[in-house]
């Protein structure tokens, strides 16, 4: 049982971090008009989903929305409260959740690669993420889903910057640190990492 508690303790630790990660990029912001900001929070999701796997990843976070429902002002430009979720960036909030899952299962599915890795941040961090944003932005604002879309190509740039930093972060940080992907990464040998 001890044991158990342990590793349920080191389970709650990297999604603490991960969580803290993603609020700490939050303090890298481009606001725009449109009302959704470009910032680096989207990184510390593909990085949670990337490193966390599709089962930890998104309750890291989950836990900083929880923290953002709450009022701590844990999101790009110190926001906070339960109105960000009836804003123009709700959808892309809610697919951090899904996309944090969707990487997890690509990155996870088989031995952790840069392709794999790559993959998992372009579907799970961009497509997903924008799948859900897309939608609830047209509506929120009132605009129709085309000139959305259209508009919403300004944060494509940045996004794939961060799935080549997500990638190159998570590979680094798989051979200098495997521990920090959990128990069934930690116990490959080091030279079927190497790859």
């Amino acid at each position: 049982m001890e044991l158990q508690r342990g590793d349920l303790g080191r389970e709650l630790a990297r999604v603490a971090i991960f969580a803290a990660l993603i609020v700490v990029l939050g303090m890298v912001t481009i606001p725009l008009p449109s009302g959704v900001p470009i910032t680096a929070q989207t990184l510390g999701v593909m990085l949670a989903g990337a490193v966390l796997g599709p089962r930890l990843g998104p309750l890291s976070v989950a836990l900083v929305l929880a923290l953002t429902a709450l009022g701590l002002p844990v999101l790009a430009g110190g926001r906070g409260g339960l109105g960000v979720f009836a804003g123009p960036s709700a959808g892309y909030l809610v697919g951090w959740i899904f996309g944090a899952l969707v990487i997890g299962l690509i990155v996870h599915g088989g031995r952790i690669t840069w392709w794999r890795t790559a993959l998992g941040a372009v579907v799970g961090g961009i497509l997903v993420v924008y799948l859900f944003g897309i939608p609830v932005q047209a509506l929120v604002l009132g605009v129709d889903l085309g000139p959305t879309a259209l508009s919403s190509l300004a944060f494509l740039p940045g996004d794939l910057l961060k799935v080549a930093a997500a990638t190159a972060l998570t590979l680094a940080l798989r051979r200098a640190y495997p521990r920090a992907f959990g128990a069934h990464v930690a116990q490959i040998p080091a030279a079927s990492r190497a790859t």
